[in-house]
Formats: structure tokens, C-alpha cells, sequence
């Protein structure tokens, strides 16, 4: 009986050797959301991970956030950046303050998803969330670089119109929260409601000045905000969530590569909010290749260090 069972465990450790073995020797799935950021972030994952000698397959642009993560978790793709801000979807916490702390959000997401066996890496420090911002020439006149700015500028009764879908406007997480946070409210006047959710449409209105607009509606990480001259207004208080982009990856395919989180952690850390702005506006603006958009970006940080 000993014996039998000493001659089992054998069998059974060779055959996860084995398995590992070939773990490490099959490529890293990697995959990525399919707006502008999704390929932007998912080529720096890619060229990085093979500029470090490990074997690729790419699934970039794969879909929505519930393809992709449902991809993850289905062991059919191994790496893609996500934002910590969905935790709050995934793990049903949406009332929880912990998505207004950077820190907080990260932990927590970590601590879930390890039970998922997954392993979120270092973030970039930056928040594509919900952001108020404002024309160029307007924030450089006034001074205006914070919401509580634009409180203090409204308050002396600033020229001001503002540029937000009807959802921004409505939802009690957007507008109103930070109205409420921030002690101002506009006026129907001072609001130019458009349909749909679309920034593109509110930073062209507030590009162009459409009927006096000189604010909009936009994420923090928005690709069209350099080119059109739009200021994000930070959010001291803490008023939205964070999504801060990371990349997320299968435990066990760190385990086979555990130099991907090495690799990854100062590419991740070099993409503060106006970096991955401007990377991201190369692309949707400009109209360049993603590709070569992260390999220009990459040469020149491995030139810098």
C-alpha cells in the first residue's frame, strides 16, 4: 500500500512537472479591449512581453469589457489591461467608497480576483473616469486646473457652458455628485444636453464653441483632449471613481513567466494621465498605427533608462 501510494505521488509530480513544462513553453495569450486604449495598452503588453524574449499570441481588440474579462476567466486568453474601477461591477460593490481611492482599489480588486486566480500588476497612474473639462485658453486665463477652480470660478460668476450627454447629466454619479462635492450647480443655461454618450461629440462641441460652449464631458484619459486644447479638471475630492488601467494576468502563467511582472512594471508606470492622452491621441487623431505608437513609446523609455 506504501509503496502503491509512493509510486502515485511520483506519477503525480512528474505529470505536474510536466504540465508546468509545457505551460511555459506555450505562448502568452494577450488581449485587450477594442476602443483606442485597449489597443494602444494591449501593444505595449505585446511588444513588451516579446522584447523580453517570451512567445506571444495575439487576441487584441477582442470586444467589450464582459468578452474580455469572460475570456480571462475561461482560461482562453491569459493577459489584457482592465481598470480597477470595474471591480466595483464585478465583485457587486458598487456602493462601496473603496473605487475612490487609488490604493484601496487596487488591494481590493487583488484580494477578489486572487480568488478567481488572477493577479493584477503594478497600475499606470492615470484615471480614465468621468471628468469636467475645460477649453485651454479659458483654464490659462482663470487659473482653472481643479474642480474646486471652477467652483470658485463660477462662483464670481464666470462665463461658463457645458457640454454632457443626458446621462452625465442626469446620473447622481455624475453631474449632481459633483455639484454636491464641489458647491455649484448650472443652470439649464449653462448646459448644452447632447444624445448619446459619445466625448467625441461633447469635446467637439467645446473645440468649437458650439452654441458658447467652452466645457465638456470627457474621460480622463481622452485621446482627443491635446489635439483639441481641453483641460481635465482634476478631482480633488475624490468625487468619481478610479480606473486606473493595470494589466491583469492568469496566476498560473505568471508563475510559468514570472518575469512578466518586471517587464510590465515600468511601462505601467511611465503612463501618467498626460502620457497615455497623447499615445492615445496619436491614434484616434492622428491616425497611426497602435503598433507603432507603443514601439516609439518603448524605444524611447528603454532609451531613458
Amino acid at each position: 500500500m506504501n509503496r502503491s501510494l509512493t509510486g502515485l505521488a511520483a506519477l503525480a509530480a512528474g505529470s505536474l512537472l510536466t504540465l508546468a513544462t509545457a505551460q511555459a513553453s506555450d505562448p502568452v495569450v494577450v488581449s485587450s479591449k477594442i476602443d483606442t486604449e485597449g489597443s494602444v495598452l494591449g501593444q505595449l503588453i505585446l511588444q513588451r512581453l516579446e522584447q523580453g524574449g517570451i512567445e506571444t499570441r495575439d487576441r487584441l481588440q477582442l470586444g467589450g469589457t464582459s468578452i474580455v474579462r469572460g475570456a480571462l476567466l475561461a482560461d482562453e486568453i491569459d493577459l489584457y489591461p482592465e481598470y480597477t474601477g470595474n471591480g466595483a461591477f464585478f465583485f457587486d460593490m458598487t456602493d462601496s467608497d473603496v473605487w475612490h481611492d487609488p490604493e484601496q482599489a487596487l488591494a481590493t480588486v487583488r484580494e477578489r480576483d486572487a480568488d478567481n486566480g488572477l493577479v493584477w500588476l503594478t497600475p499606470a497612474d492615470a484615471n480614465n473616469t468621468w471628468a469636467m473639462s475645460v477649453r485651454g485658453d479659458l483654464a490659462r486665463e482663470h487659473g482653472l486646473a481643479t474642480l474646486e477652480d471652477l467652483a470658485v470660478f463660477l462662483g464670481e460668476g464666470g462665463d461658463f457652458k457645458f457640454a454632457a450627454s443626458a446621462e452625465f447629466v442626469e446620473s447622481e454619479q455624475a453631474l449632481p455628485a459633483f455639484q454636491r462635492a464641489y458647491g455649484f450647480e448650472l443652470s439649464s443655461d449653462q448646459l448644452l444636453v447632447l444624445s448619446g454618450g459619445n466625448t467625441a461629440a461633447t469635446m467637439r462641441a467645446a473645440a468649437q464653441q458650439t452654441s458658447g460652449v467652452n466645457a465638456a464631458m470627457t474621460y480622463g484619459t481622452d485621446g482627443g483632449l491635446g489635439a483639441l486644447d481641453l483641460v481635465v479638471l482634476e478631482d480633488t475630492l475624490g468625487v468619481q471613481p478610479v480606473y486606473q488601467p493595470a494589466p491583469v494576468v492568469r496566476e498560473s502563467v505568471l508563475e510559468a513567466h514570472p518575469q512578466i511582472e518586471s517587464l510590465l512594471a515600468p511601462v505601467f508606470q511611465a503612463l501618467d494621465l498626460e502620457t497615455l492622452q497623447r499615445l492615445n491621441g496619436e491614434v484616434a487623431v492622428n491616425g497611426l498605427d497602435p503598433r507603432q505608437v507603443a514601439a516609439d513609446f518603448l524605444a524611447k523609455l528603454d532609451a531613458a533608462e
